[in-house]
């Protein structure tokens, strides 16, 4: 089973956006090494500890840095940009990088309503999320003569396309399509049941593929004791509680006592948001995930994990990655 990483170039408090890039680059680096099929960045946007806002761009520094895993969007929030834009960024990108592009959907905006009145986007917008989703897939398709608007470059391009979701919407719109899934499920995991039963229930196959697929988002805390690795993950929990207080901010340093920084009433909520992860030894790890992954039946399975200090990030998911590896190979024995 394919494994990714999914980044969001976090800024750790103490740490400025240039060291969120060159941690960034190392994390790609290193898990083109350790096996992990491709490497994803997210746009968000009015996050000050979250630096991947201009996706492409970075994709572009990525892939650039790296020599064969692939590198893509995970992803470009379409209501956000005219799909001929898109079809331009990315057929760019295809081109500089032969083979090795991706490009996920969302319909989300990536930000607040604030966050839309400045980039000039209409709530409609997401309404015509199936529709513009076809249109940039047709732009990106075979030449087509008479066509009014053609993206140059990105016509010819057939970089891979993924609908990206945390609600039923999603799992229609990529089963309606014919592209593969990949569900939010490190941070919106309550339709996660229903939406890869839709989307595996009623996907039409198309030119793209001939049965669903569908990748698994996990968050990953992994350390060489169980107490280290649920400290890495008190980050992450501060930051989603901050974010829920409209609060966000750079990446908070890891406590040993959580209920010092995020009242327990609190709790219950992180830990439904939360509950698609994998946290403890390697040992601990490779459990979780081989129930995961029993449970849920995923094609692809990506990481993703908010962790302050870089290198324990990058042990983290080098722990993923063996975990990855020791299931394959006693799925094969």
């Amino acid at each position: 089973m394919r494994y990714s990483v999914l980044d969001l170039s976090p800024v750790p408090e103490g740490a400025e956006i240039a060291d969120a890039f060159r941690n960034t680059v190392a994390l790609a680096q290193a898990a083109e090494s350790w096996g992990y099929h491709r490497y994803w960045m997210a746009e968000h946007h009015n996050m000050p500890g979250i630096a991947s806002a201009a996706t492409a761009v970075l994709i572009g520094h990525v892939a650039g840095a790296t020599q064969t895993i692939r590198v893509g969007a995970g992803g470009i929030m379409l209501p956000n940009h005219a799909p001929l834009a898109v079809a331009e960024a990315f057929g760019t990108l295809e081109t500089l990088y032969p083979g090795r592009i991706d490009l996920g959907l969302g319909r989300a905006p990536g930000g607040d309503g604030a966050v839309m009145q400045a980039l000039g986007v209409h709530t409609s917008r997401a309404e015509n999320f199936a529709r513009e989703v076809a249109e940039l897939r047709a732009m990106m398709g075979d030449p087509t003569e008479g066509r009014p608007v053609r993206a140059f470059p990105g016509e010819g391009s057939h970089v891979p396309l993924w609908i990206l979701g945390s609600s039923l919407h999603g799992a229609q719109v990529a089963a309606q399509l014919g592209l593969p899934y990949a569900f939010a499920s490190h941070f919106a995991p309550a339709a996660l049941v229903e939406a890869f039963d839709t989307y595996r229930r009623y996907f039409q196959p198309s030119e793209t593929l001939a049965r669903p697929h569908a990748m698994l988002a996990v968050n990953v805390f992994a350390a060489e004791t169980q107490a280290k690795a649920e400290r890495l993950r008190t980050t992450m929990q501060q930051a989603f509680y901050k974010l829920r207080l409209g609060k966000p901010g750079k990446l908070p340093a890891p406590v040993d006592d959580l209920e010092s920084v995020v009242p327990k009433s609190a709790w219950p909520a992180l830990d439904a948001a939360l509950k698609i992860s994998v946290v403890g030894t390697p040992q601990q790890v490779e459990l979780q995930l081989r129930d995961l992954i029993k449970r849920h039946r995923p094609d692809e399975v990506i990481f993703t994990g908010q962790i302050h200090d870089h290198e324990a990030r990058m042990r983290s998911f080098e722990i993923a990655a063996q975990a990855m590896q020791q299931i394959a190979v006693t799925e094969l024995a």
